[in-house]
């Protein structure tokens, strides 16, 4: 069972994340709309051969909020922190999560093994944001499932076609965010016009990530959209060490929901080879 601990960040912010396992240290940096117990069965797949620690990032769980002065740079001080203090040099990323892994290991040996699973990156305008500022309007009026019945349909992290009525993108809203048992979702969902903003911030032609000298894997699954995993093979162009694995059958949530024994396996080989 998990142990939760907390650091804190160079800003002061309070850092809280999971612990369980043995053996070298591995940080494991959450998706949108995640926290640190929707990974519980990814880590229950690795906490026999690694020291796991799972971070809350800010505005989730016991973590201090994102604060006005939020960034990416604050994401990876906080990853550092919570490396500092597990003395962990292998990190996983996943979807955002991803993406401030990757930006984290631009240039900085303390992180020796990298892995991330469709990181939310956008080459060359590959990530269409262009739904935000409804999103946020939606927001600002408490109407958490209108929100999230736009971000699912445009995002297209279901498994329905874009042309799929949007009444149906609104029942499966519903049931994520709607009532007692979407309070959690709900609390999340302020966290996301930061992150995508950051995302669009860092959109490039991917040569900064040329900085990365950490082993590392690339992961993707088949049924993700393309817009995705089509920046995998060009990170890989980018990254003198890279090398990308498509596991077949999987989505953009394998990590935290339909295949995390997959993805364990593919991190234990990886990070223990």
């Amino acid at each position: 069972m998990a142990e939760y601990r907390s650091v804190v960040s160079r800003d002061g912010t309070e850092i809280s994340y999971a612990h369980v396992g043995t053996g070298p240290g591995l940080v494991i940096v959450p998706g949108n709309n995640r926290m640190a117990h929707n990974y519980r069965r990814l880590v229950g797949e690795l906490a026999h051969r690694f020291a796991v620690s799972v971070i809350d990032r800010r505005g989730r769980g016991a973590s201090g909020p994102q604060g006005a002065a939020y960034g990416l740079d604050r994401e990876i001080e906080d990853l550092r922190a919570v490396q500092r203090a597990e003395h962990a040099g292998l990190v996983f990323g996943h979807s955002y999560g991803g993406l401030i892994a990757l930006q984290a290991a631009r240039g900085d040996r303390r992180i020796q093994q990298l892995a991330v699973y469709e990181p939310g990156v956008s080459l060359n305008g590959s990530f269409d944001a262009s739904f935000l500022p409804e999103f946020e309007e939606l927001l600002a009026a408490n109407r958490h499932i209108a929100a999230m019945s736009l971000f699912l349909k445009r995002t297209r992290l279901t498994p329905f076609p874009a042309s799929t009525p949007r009444f149906v993108f609104s029942a499966l809203s519903a049931l994520m965010v709607g009532g007692r048992n979407g309070a959690e979702m709900r609390s999340l969902m302020p966290t996301t016009p930061p992150e995508i903003r950051e995302i669009m911030r860092l959109d490039s032609d991917g040569a900064n990530y040329a900085e990365i000298t950490a082993d590392t894997l690339l992961l993707g699954g088949s049924k993700t959209p393309t817009y995705l995993t089509g920046v995998l093979d060009p990170l890989q162009r980018m990254i003198p060490t890279a090398r990308v694995a498509m596991l077949d059958g999987a989505d953009h949530n394998a990590p935290d929901e339909s295949s995390p024994r997959i993805v364990a396996q593919r991190l234990e080989t990886f990070f223990a080879g």
